[in-house]
């Protein structure tokens, strides 16, 4: 429920950034992140993880990392080059699931370092925001935001790289198993 309604809030957050009501589009942004937080300690806590939650939590994410910069980025606060970066891994990982589909596996499981990034980037656009919603703590905000956005598209693309490899590995194994005849594996 919690990430369905994270889902539900996105629209209203654009909407509410879009028009430039930032203390407000901040406010809903730290409402998600607060019940995203909720949601997978209450899941983790109560044994209640489901298949439908792995899916929809990401996707929340996914969905207020790309609102947050595409709203910014319309509103010429951060440049376009940043909201690439982070959308172009994502167009690549989903390349990758695609590949991971054709071999009939599933998605690979969620590296930390991917939770690492997603975290970075989910604490540098309220920061940057907060600037704008609040100029006099632009001095301060702006550089910690920015540190983080920089630093979390690094580990994004590095959690990128190393979901490749990982995916290289995975679709190889099969192939491997496939040439070794059943007294290797016996012996």
């Amino acid at each position: 429920m919690l990430s369905c309604l994270r889902l539900l809030l996105v629209p209203v957050f654009l909407v509410l950034l879009a028009q430039g009501a930032d203390a407000w589009a901040l406010v809903v942004l730290s409402i998600s992140s607060f019940t995203d937080w909720l949601d997978g300690f209450l899941a983790r806590r109560w044994h209640q993880i489901t298949r439908l939650g792995q899916l929809l939590d990401p996707a929340a994410d996914r969905l207020y990392i790309f609102a947050a910069l595409i709203g910014l980025a319309w509103r010429d606060l951060v440049p376009w080059w940043i909201v690439l970066v982070v959308v172009g891994r994502d167009v690549f990982l989903l390349a990758l699931g695609i590949i991971l589909a054709n071999f009939g596996f599933g998605p690979l499981p969620v590296h930390q370092l991917g939770k690492v990034a997603t975290f970075c980037l989910f604490y540098a656009l309220p920061m940057i925001m907060l600037g704008q919603a609040f100029p006099q703590l632009e001095w301060w905000s702006q550089p910690v935001g920015w540190a983080f956005a920089i630093w979390g598209a690094f580990v994004y693309w590095w959690a990128g790289i190393i979901y490749a490899i990982e995916t290289m590995r995975v679709i190889r194994l099969p192939r491997v198993l496939e040439g070794v005849s059943s007294d290797t594996l016996e012996g």
